[in-house]
């Protein structure tokens, strides 16, 4: 934002969004350092989601005093997606971790299945066993979303208690959630209001921060609960009982209606009658039928598989609760508090959509209350969202939760506001993996995600949030290793932006550079494995590490930098070839090898070193075979073509021993005038202009010359 004056020295930064007006706003405060006038902020984007701000202050000739201050600062921000935060760094690392081989396993079976499909044209694919394989997927990943132990149960259990103590949840569960019911889970197309009642019971709390809900309600009964004597007398007793029964929570409804106090043993003789009608109500809350499969543990009701056979029971249910709200034991109940209490219970178990709406704080919870109890045979997203409309007219909201609206785009089946609604409220890792659910149950969001666009570079809506959430973790440094599986499974840009991925990684590290390597190998990219690696060498090599240059560049067969290498070896060598200062280089020409094709045309260095070791070894004491054995490798070398020309004068000065032995003449005639045929080419190179001196003494020619000329007599003689 080039351009920007400000004559204050406190600058900040305020979130800018349509719910900014309605919560409370977050400052980020600029601690620069820097004293006004600021004359210039730039902003750029840093690792993650950190903000770099650079702050600026008047160029020097502009000044009107020069005070000595540096002209800039540069502070980051750290940036978050919500206010709540629910997700910190270690548990989201521990998420993108722990979610990497479902996905990876999900993309290895839908690989196979198209295989498969392409194969056999009568099985079409992403049907039978790929419903299986996506539930699996998602139960796996709904499992690491709750890794949070709840606390343990208590051996006694408190009467009073009407909320239990549970972990928090997650608003990512959630949504994840959410998309597994609608989208994923088949088998509980039929029973969605049921499902949609244990979300609810899942997740009310999560409304708590910033509406009005029943669990918060409940929470707040409980705390009072503990001071009462009489709860019947209570209004927030009967209140509570309502809303928790308007949206099915039955087994606190149960247990709040044994508080009554008509169940003491000093009242049942007085109060028999109210305690009946209390009774009455209670077994009639226990009996109510349920279309689902089964029961959650410590849940109330009847189970009822099938349609008819619910049908049957609710109608019965329906009338035996009729017939007890006409019942002449009305009558003969004294306690006002206790009959009208019941009676507004029993309205609601009939459908009365004033007392629904009474006991129900906001429009998802007057939902669940209308499949309860006015609507129980609703089926089909449009009739729910024709349903959840007007439950939104009745109960409107005036801050709206997150989840409300991806609720509402799932039910109005538009899959450009369910996109929207992930992206925005649960970021990147949502969108790389919730992707496969809207796929897997709706052929609208399949067309969608998997249509490619030119705007987009040619790449598909599901390819381009996977690039997104693997740029995520390429820009931190303890999850760039996982970016590489998500890029992969992107057809048009993947392998490129993998490519980029490796080369940016830092090569001195060891175990960076071994996992780069790796990862490779493994994903097949050998032009890029051996690039990295000839990096790799060229670094450690200018920064002094050379045994570990020379060993990377071998590893990326690069001939080219190895014979370089090799000439910087011949040219130390050279001048050091007489003195113990060849000892440094031992170990690198050892590391080299022999082979010529990978070191470099390095045959001599090696050849030279173990001709040298075998040269220390002879002493005046030494036997003629060992001695002989090292006249052979003096020979061997001078013969070989790869010996530059500069060293025989310094191999044959530091072989003068092995020419003037006592005993017997270690080199035959031939191999003498070999040695001397070497020495005539030398004195006729040293006639030219480009001829380099070794580091010898100025008679080290001369005495070559006459070790080799008596060493030739004496071979002579001897044969």
């Amino acid at each position: 934002m080039p351009g920007l004056t400000s004559e204050s020295d406190d600058l900040a930064m305020l979130p800018v969004s349509p719910e900014s007006e309605k919560q409370p706003v977050v400052i980020c405060p600029l601690r620069h350092g820097l004293k006004s006038p600021i004359h210039r902020l730039s902003f750029s984007w840093a690792c993650g989601n950190t903000l770099r701000v650079s702050v600026f202050r008047k160029p020097p000739s502009e000044k009107a005093d020069g005070d000595g201050e540096a002209g800039g600062r540069v502070v980051e921000v750290k940036l978050s997606n919500s206010g709540d935060e629910e997700v910190d760094a270690a548990r989201w690392r521990r998420m993108a971790y722990s979610s990497v081989t479902p996905f990876a396993l999900l993309q290895s079976r839908k690989h196979s299945l198209s295989a498969a499909s392409r194969m056999s044209l009568d099985i079409p694919p992403y049907k039978a066993e790929w419903w299986e394989h996506v539930i699996e997927y998602s139960k796996e990943i709904s499992s690491l979303l709750s890794d949070r132990k709840p606390p343990p149960k208590s051996i006694i259990e408190d009467p009073k208690s009407v909320v239990n103590e549970i972990a928090a949840p997650m608003c990512l569960k959630a949504a994840w959630e959410l998309l597994e019911i609608f989208y994923v889970d088949k088998q509980s197309q039929f029973w969605i209001p049921e499902r949609l009642l244990d979300w609810l019971a899942d997740y009310n709390s999560l409304f708590s921060g910033t509406l009005p809900t029943i669990h918060s309600k409940l929470v707040d009964f409980q705390q009072e609960l503990v001071g009462v004597q009489v709860v019947e007398e209570d209004p927030n007793y009967w209140d509570a009982m309502s809303s928790a029964l308007a949206v099915g929570w039955l087994e606190t409804v149960v247990k709040l209606l044994r508080l009554h106090g008509s169940y003491r043993f000093d009242q049942l003789s007085s109060r028999e009658t109210e305690n009946g009608l209390v009774e009455a109500v209670a077994v009639l809350i226990s009996k109510m039928p349920r279309m689902r499969p089964s029961l959650r543990e410590d849940n109330l009701g009847e189970c009822y598989k099938t349609k008819p056979d619910f049908m049957k029971a609710w109608e019965k249910w329906r009338t035996q609760i009729s017939k007890l709200d006409c019942s002449s034991y009305w009558l003969q109940c004294d306690h006002r508090q206790t009959r009208e209490g019941l009676k507004n219970l029993i309205q609601i178990m009939l459908g009365n959509p004033t007392v629904l709406s009474n006991a129900t704080f906001n429009w998802m919870e007057l939902f669940i209350s209308h499949f309860l109890y006015i609507r129980p045979f609703t089926a089909g997203l449009e009739s729910m969202h024709n349903s959840a409309q007007k439950c939104m007219q009745v109960k409107p909201v005036s801050i709206s939760h997150k989840l409300f609206g991806l609720i509402l785009g799932i039910l109005g089946e538009n899959t450009e506001v369910v996109l929207a609604e992930c992206s925005r409220s649960f970021g990147p890792w949502m969108m790389a993996h919730a992707v496969e659910l809207l796929t897997a149950g709706s052929t609208h969001a399949e067309i969608l995600l998997h249509e490619e666009h030119s705007k987009l570079g040619g790449v598909s809506i599901e390819e381009l949030h996977r690039l997104v959430y693997a740029q995520v973790l390429s820009s931190h440094a303890l999850t760039w290793q996982i970016a590489p599986i998500y890029l992969t499974s992107c057809i048009k840009q993947g392998i490129g932006l993998l490519e980029n991925l490796l080369y940016k990684q830092p090569v001195q590290h060891s175990q960076i550079l071994l996992k780069s390597i790796e990862i490779c190998r493994l994903y097949e990219l050998d032009t890029i494995n051996s690039n990295i690696m000839r990096i790799a060498g060229v670094h450690h090599w200018k920064h002094g590490r050379k045994g570990s240059g020379v060993f990377w560049l071998q590893q990326a067969r690069d001939e080219f930098r190895l014979n370089r290498i090799a000439k910087q070896l011949f040219d130390f060598v050279g001048k050091s070839v007489s003195d113990e200062g060849f000892k440094q280089w031992e170990g690198l020409i050892e590391l080299l090898g022999s082979e010529s094709r990978t070191a470099g045309g390095l045959e001599f260095l090696n050849k030279y070193r173990d001709f040298r070791r075998s040269l220390l070894q002879v002493h005046g004491d030494t036997p003629t075979d060992a001695a002989r054995n090292a006249a052979e490798a003096l020979v061997s070398l001078m013969k070989n073509p790869s010996t530059p020309q500069r060293f025989w004068l310094p191999l044959l000065y530091d072989s003068l021993k092995l020419l003037m032995w006592q005993e017997r003449p270690l080199v035959n005639v031939s191999q003498t005038q070999l040695l001397l045929n070497k020495l005539q080419e030398l004195s006729m190179a040293r006639l030219r202009p480009d001829f380099v001196e070794a580091d010898l003494p100025s008679d080290a020619l001369s005495s070559v010359r006459l070790a080799l000329a008596t060493n030739l007599g004496r071979a002579i003689l001897e044969e």
